[in-house]
């Protein structure tokens, strides 16, 4: 038993943000079914590298325990299937722009005729409504009308491109999830659906949390490289003698202490974050200049298993899979492949007790079940090879 079987979703969704929530779903036990089309170019099929069957790695992670069914969506009878398949499958999750799914005859407004207990999540960077609504964006952009990357630089640099989608995940897959859930316990309470708007954006902007908050209050807005945790203090990363790099965030009085006497400058401390800006460049210049004199296997050896103050090596992404403490997490895991074979991925996050995650098999090639979906809704072969030679099921 995996805690969301029951939980049927029907994945309109490509790219990043919407796959990912999907596939979280299907990690703890929810059935996914994601609707594909081959004439619709999805970059996480076709980014390299690819297996020995030309199936890109990323969507074989995105799209794992979900099955595939290929649907000509711009024709009616592909959204009469859609019809059949949300008297079961009664949660949606697509990433259209606003009224894509209108023009398909497939939108909230039309499917909860059908079936009223429709639960339907819509993942755009803008949102459904505001002047923006219908513009195209990117990750980069979300953070960047969201007031993010302006104090999330050093002074006088320009914004650092993130290695990973951080409007897309933390504000797109996250709180899409959230918003499903919330409408599933809605529903159970109510019987009534619910349509969840989610913007990247929007969910990027309440990510300013602290210093949103310091600036409503006080109308001081965050500067770069002057704020607390934005290398205005000593919370920072220090390159060490050979190039490599520790995070440090000794904020509290006790990590502090234990900072200053492994890199042997007692005398700084009684210093704190909140000393003058003067004096937190004296003590980040000195927090330097320890960390340049030593190579990185040194630091390892002090900033061993055994120091609790908040210090820590920046690693590479082979070197995380390996960290004892992610492997203790099963943040590595083998999945099924059709060959029998396995293919490593990155685990579930959420853990629970006495729940094991639902790891079926890796993402399926497109429209794999295609045929299966159809018959347990009743559709004959015969009806199949009609709807696949009228281009409805491509």
């Amino acid at each position: 038993m995996t805690i969301l079987n029951g939980l049927k979703i029907l994945d309109f969704s490509s790219l990043l943000p919407g796959p990912l929530a999907t596939m979280m779903f299907a990690d703890l036990g929810a059935d996914v079914i994601h609707v594909e089309s081959e004439r619709r170019v999805d970059l996480m099929r076709i980014m390299p590298p690819y297996d020995e069957d030309r199936e890109s790695f990323i969507h074989q992670h995105l799209n794992r325990s979900k099955r595939s069914i290929t649907l000509n969506l711009k024709l009616p009878e592909a959204a009469e299937i859609v019809k059949k398949l949300i008297l079961d499958y009664d949660i949606i999750v697509e990433g259209f722009r606003p009224g894509v799914m209108k023009r398909l005859g497939i939108d909230y407004e039309t499917l909860k005729q059908v079936n009223p207990r429709i639960i339907y999540c819509a993942i755009t960077g803008y949102g459904q409504t505001g002047p923006y609504a219908t513009r195209p964006g990117h990750d980069n952009n979300y953070l960047s009308i969201a007031g993010v990357l302006d104090h999330s630089r050093q002074k006088n640099k320009k914004p650092v491109a993130m290695g990973i989608q951080i409007a897309d995940m933390a504000g797109g897959t996250l709180h899409a999830a959230v918003g499903v859930l919330a409408a599933a316990l809605h529903r159970e309470k109510t019987g009534e659906g619910k349509f969840i708007d989610v913007s990247m954006t929007d969910a990027i902007f309440t990510m300013n949390a602290l210093y949103g908050s310091q600036f409503f209050g006080s109308g001081q807005a965050p500067q770069p490289e002057e704020e607390i945790l934005n290398g205005g203090t000593f919370y920072d990363y220090y390159k060490t003698k050979d190039g490599r790099y520790f995070s440090v965030g000794s904020l509290e009085p006790q990590f502090r202490k234990l900072l200053c006497v492994a890199l042997d400058i007692p005398e700084l401390i009684d210093s704190k974050f909140t000393d003058s800006s003067y004096t937190q460049l004296r003590f980040k210049e000195a927090v330097c200049d320890a960390f340049s004199s030593k190579t990185f296997d040194e630091w390892l050896e002090i900033f061993n298993d055994d120091f609790h103050g908040c210090v820590e090596p920046v690693l590479t992404f082979d070197e995380a899979c390996e960290h004892p403490q992610l492997q203790a997490r099963n943040m590595v895991v083998e999945v099924p492949k059709p060959d029998g074979s396995t293919q490593r991925q990155i685990g579930t996050a959420l853990k629970f007790d006495g729940v094991e995650p639902n790891y079926q098999f890796v993402g399926a090639k497109m429209g794999a079940h295609t045929e299966e979906i159809l018959a347990e809704y009743g559709y004959s072969a015969e009806k199949i090879s009609l709807l696949r030679a009228n281009d409805i099921l491509k």
